[in-house]
Parts: structure tokens; C-alpha cells; sequence
């Protein structure tokens, strides 16, 4: 099994069926998991802020710093796997409200409503989720056969998504 690691405001695809994609600590950041079952292929953003707007020059820099841009870049990479936008399956983990406690930014949450409208505009359903509440999450996907699991803090076993 190859382990690809997914670090903050990181993105990475790959056809290698024998690859799992994981991401660790996610708090109010989201990691979207794209799997296409047909090409076996995979691919995990795990971004941080919503908009990448609010700092054009670092959305340039590090696209998958932001949910707009790196959701954009990842179905990018996508397609240049040749994949196909009516094959892929897609998961979310994340947006915790974390270290927030009179919810004065709202970052978790934020960050998933920036993606279900992007997914919503583009017509792409996502399959499942496991977002919101306080703990931050662990995530894998599989590639082989598009398996997801997630790790809460404080659940002590990982469970499928």
C-alpha cells in the first residue's frame, strides 16, 4: 500500500490503485475526496479558507489554499486523467467549528457552503459526508475501490463514509 500524504492547502491525485490518500487534523478545513471507480483513480484537496479572493496573490500561489480554487484545480487533474465528471464520486470531511467558540468566524462552515454550491453550480451530486461539529478528522481514500474512512478525535475507531 502506498501512502500519499495530503497536507494544509495541499492537493493530490494519482491512477495508482494500490494508493491510499490521506489527510490528518482536519479542523474547519474540508478535504474533498474525488474517486472515479471506472479509471481508478483518486484525488484529495484539503483546503482552508472558503474564497481565495480575500488574497488574490496567495490564491495564485497556493490555489489549494482556498475551496474555489482548489476544488477547481483538483477536478482539473482530474480530467487530465482522463476522467470523466458523470463517473466521479465525491465525499467531504470537515468544517468543524474548531477553537470558535462564539462563533464569530464560522471558517467550518463557511468552507462547506463554499463547496456545496460550487458542487450544486456544476451539477455534481456528493455521495456523502462527515462535516461540521467540534473534532478534527483524519481521512483516507482508498483508490482501488473508493472506499473513505474518517477518524474523529474523541470517536476512537475509524468508520466508513
Amino acid at each position: 500500500m502506498n501512502t500519499i500524504t495530503v497536507g494544509m492547502g495541499d492537493l493530490r491525485v494519482t491512477t495508482d490503485p494500490n494508493s491510499v490518500l490521506v489527510t490528518y487534523a482536519l479542523g474547519s478545513c474540508i478535504a474533498v475526496l474525488v474517486h472515479d471507480p471506472v479509471r481508478r483513480a483518486g484525488g484529495m484537496v484539503h483546503y482552508m479558507l472558503p474564497l481565495g479572493s480575500i488574497t488574490p496573490d496567495k490564491s495564485r500561489e497556493r490555489p489549494a489554499m482556498f475551496g474555489d480554487t482548489g476544488i477547481t484545480l483538483l477536478f482539473e487533474q482530474m480530467f487530465a486523467l482522463s476522467c470523466r465528471k458523470a463517473d466521479l464520486v465525491v465525499k467531504l470531511v470537515g468544517g468543524a467549528n474548531i477553537a470558535d467558540e462564539n462563533g464569530t468566524f464560522q471558517i467550518g462552515k463557511r468552507n462547506y457552503t463554499i463547496a456545496r454550491k460550487l458542487f450544486w453550480k456544476s451539477g455534481v451530486a456528493i455521495s456523502a459526508e462527515d462535516v461540521g461539529g467540534s473534532v478534527s478528522r483524519t481521512t483516507r481514500l482508498f483508490v482501488e475501490d473508493g472506499r473513505a474512512t474518517v477518524l474523529a478525535n474523541g470517536r476512537g475507531r475509524e468508520v466508513e463514509l
